[in-house]
């Protein structure tokens, strides 16, 4: 067992190991030269550009500009900002709480709308419950998250006055944007919760849990249900590192704060550093997220923490 989580962690560092070289490489996918596109808009003049390609390191030779970013990144420094020369790391912590508050709040609506909903397709199946948990699903999984956004906004805090439309200021302020990012991830997780609820239910072991007598609630939801939410969890590991992704247009539509706003305007500014550091912290989360979810599985069913301690 121990073994098979020492495994875990190493794969994990190596793919965070990549994603740093991923990162780096921005610049160089980038058509053109980079500084040239961070100056455009400016005056610039060959000593401006001159200073700029110093300050980022880019005069020098590719190894050597290599060795000094993952060095930079060990201590954690992940450059300054062109805009205004302030370290990215700090400015990437003071908006990631309010991130982080987003996704998870829209994790947990997906998490336990999609499973509540596949639980019921999946018992009634063919029926009308099935019919509707599945054009839910469907609706969720079709609509873009920005016109859901939109859509939330122009009802519950145009018509209904309910929630406030924009702003970070408290749990109310919260309500809408999570909906609209747990939409999203509830319907793939239906889907996937009811396929393998289906799955599960025709297994051998089930059967023989009835034939014991045992009332059909207890073998739902604490034997079907805990074997069929290996595949759910999966799903859920990838849609964090969707949310995340989502929370970009979602902080936009709703006037919030947080790292995917912070994107979006190092983006237009053309602040390469804080978009480097954005993408690689993001990158960071997105991997031990699913680490932990990896980890998780040994929790929930037994015969994964046996398969993995052989």
């Amino acid at each position: 067992m121990a073994l098979a989580i020492i495994r875990r962690i190493i794969s994990s560092m190596l793919v965070i190991a990549g994603a740093s070289v991923l990162v780096f490489f921005i610049l160089y996918l980038l058509p053109g030269d980079p500084v040239l596109i961070m100056l455009a808009g400016t005056t610039t003049t060959a000593e401006a550009a001159a200073n700029l390609r110093h300050q980022l390191g880019l005069d020098q030779p590719v190894f050597m500009q290599f060795i000094q970013y993952a060095g930079d990144l060990l201590r954690g420094d992940f450059g300054k900002s062109i805009v205004n020369e302030d370290p990215v790391l700090p400015k990437i912590l003071e908006q990631f709480p309010a991130t982080a508050a987003l996704t998870a709040a829209g994790t947990l609506i997906a998490l336990l709308t999609g499973i509540w909903l596949g639980v019921l397709s999946a018992v009634h199946r063919s029926g009308v419950i099935d019919l509707l948990a599945r054009v839910i699903s469907l609706f969720g999984i079709s609509m873009p998250t920005f016109w859901s956004g939109i859509l939330l906004i122009l009802i519950f805090s145009v018509h209904l006055d309910w929630f406030p439309a924009m702003g970070s200021e408290g749990w109310r302020s919260l309500v809408l944007p999570a909906l609209a990012l747990g939409l999203v991830g509830s319907g793939f997780i239906v889907r996937m919760v009811r396929s393998s609820m289906l799955d599960v239910m025709n297994e051998p072991f089930i059967t023989t849990l009835r034939s014991k007598g045992l009332p059909e609630r207890i073998i739902l939801y604490k034997h079907a249900l805990r074997s069929a939410l290996i595949p759910a969890l999966t799903m859920i590991g990838i849609q964090i590192g969707e949310l995340m992704a989502g929370a970009v247009v979602i902080e936009t539509v709703f006037s919030r704060q947080g790292i995917g706003r912070l994107l979006g305007g190092a983006i237009m500014a053309k602040d390469l550093p804080v978009v480097q550091g954005v993408v690689f912290f993001t990158a960071i989360i997105y991997v031990l997220i699913n680490l932990l979810v990896d980890l998780s599985y040994t929790l929930i069913d037994p015969r994964v923490k046996r398969a993995s301690s052989r």
